[in-house]
């Protein structure tokens, strides 16, 4: 199995668009658009499963540096994401900050 990292996406691509558009290299096993959660907006990336290493080479060749909907797109190997710190729930506003004033 080979994950294909896809950036540039315009942010109205949808899963099965990304599906269909990478079919035309072999079968995907997944299409996935990746959404913020906050807003629920695509984040313009998205990754596209081959079971096949080959078809996912050929999704490379033929994909990379192309356009989609007016958007030139990459089409690269994903790469493992990297550990990232937790984040703590409660929200930051910078140490000692005290809204803009001085005491």
């Amino acid at each position: 199995m080979k994950k294909l990292f896809i950036g540039g996406l315009p942010f109205a691509t949808r899963d099965e668009e990304l599906r269909e558009v990478f079919s035309q290299a072999g079968t995907p096993a997944s299409a996935t658009v990746i959404f913020d959660r906050a807003t629920g907006r695509s984040k313009g990336f998205g990754f596209v499963e081959f079971e096949n290493d080959a078809e996912a080479d050929r999704a490379i060749e033929m994909f990379d540096g192309t356009d989609l909907g007016g958007r030139k797109i990459i089409v690269n190997e994903a790469r493992p994401m990297e550990d990232r710190p937790r984040r703590d729930s409660r929200p930051s506003y910078g140490a000692g900050n005290r809204g803009g004033y001085n005491r």
